[in-house]
């Protein structure tokens, strides 16, 4: 007869073990997109390609209601995330209705080319995970725009290549400073991923996910996701979708998902994810919390029972059709 301290001794040591060789896994292959993909954006800085980007985006800043010179800021954070759009927002005079929408533009669609990778790693087409983020940073900005009643006169200035690196810095400096901030990320990474793995190899052995799922199932109806990608839609809503990597494409390639649930899912996450430190990095700003929390959480709800109304409205077309065709024959 097996030692029950003894056999749960044994499952604790194999969950540990699972855990850090799939956690040193999904590091290795999130290695392979940060490390060209950083590297090709600060390249894109460095020499100055990306300031030339903002006419991608200029056309349309009326529309947003943000002044021409905000346009080179979202292009920032559409390609460096975040910290791009923090570090533009540090050194040009917005007004404060300006950052807000800046802020929500950025909040949806930033990290694009690394963060869409991951997506179409786990479960969705990555140009269609890009190109709906985009989509819904647009129809989420205007929105917030008329309900401010914002308007592009005021607030913002023509922003230059120096006014955000301080001056011309050499390609040396810049490679070393790259070096280290890429480390420092992969630091951070690591010391998430490896715990954050062991903890899901061992909440899987010992019956855990249900219990979570289940205590979070009540939110997660209001979001109009399903039950069983719970645990995906904790990870990216608190990890996000660089940090969460790991543990979101290995769930979604170790089991399996029904394809319209992963789709509600990705939907979701890509408008809806890292809901503590990014809308965080804004708040030295004075940014409202309202603004920063709560357009991004009713976009995905909208979004994903969108999606749920679409799905139902076509099963009632198919059957509608077959009854038509079974009628026709008979």
């Amino acid at each position: 007869m097996t030692n029950k301290p003894e056999d749960i001794s044994l499952k604790i040591k194999s969950g540990i073990k699972q855990g850090l060789i799939k956690g040193w896994k999904g590091l290795l292959w999130l290695l392979k997109i940060i490390i060209p993909i950083s590297l090709a954006t600060n390249l894109l800085v460095h020499f100055g390609i990306i300031y030339k980007l903002d006419f991608l985006l200029a056309p349309v800043m009326t529309w947003l209601c943000l002044p021409a010179s905000a346009a080179l800021v979202l292009i920032m954070g559409f390609f460096t995330g975040i910290y791009g759009t923090v570090a533009a927002l540090s050194v040009m005079p917005f007004s404060m209705e300006h950052m807000i929408l800046i802020a929500i533009f950025t909040l949806i669609s930033h990290n694009m080319i690394q963060e869409s990778m991951v997506q179409g790693n786990s479960g969705i087409n990555p140009f269609f995970a890009g190109f709906f983020r985009l989509f819904m940073s647009f129809i989420v900005t205007f929105i917030c725009a008329k309900i401010m009643g914002i308007t592009p006169e005021t607030g913002g200035q023509i922003i230059s290549q120096a006014d955000l690196t301080n001056g011309t810095t050499s390609f040396a400096i810049m490679l070393k400073s790259w070096g280290w901030g890429t480390f420092k990320l992969i630091v951070q990474i690591f010391c998430i991923i490896m715990p954050l793995m062991v903890i899901l190899e061992l909440a899987k052995t010992f019956n855990i996910i249900n219990f979570i799922t289940r205590m979070i199932s009540p939110v997660l109806k209001v979001m109009g996701l399903s039950h069983s990608t719970g645990m995906l839609w904790l990870t990216a809503t608190v990890f996000g979708l660089t940090y969460g990597a790991a543990v979101i494409v290995e769930e979604t390639q170790s089991n399996n998902f029904e394809k319209q649930e992963l789709n509600k899912l990705h939907l979701s996450i890509g408008i809806n994810h890292a809901m503590i430190e990014d809308p965080a990095l804004f708040l030295p700003f004075g940014l409202p919390l309202f603004w920063l929390w709560i357009p991004r959480i009713a976009a995905a709800m909208i979004a994903t029972w969108m999606y749920t109304l679409f799905l139902f409205a076509r099963r009632l077309y198919v059957k509608h059709t077959e009854h038509k065709k079974l009628c026709n024959h008979r």
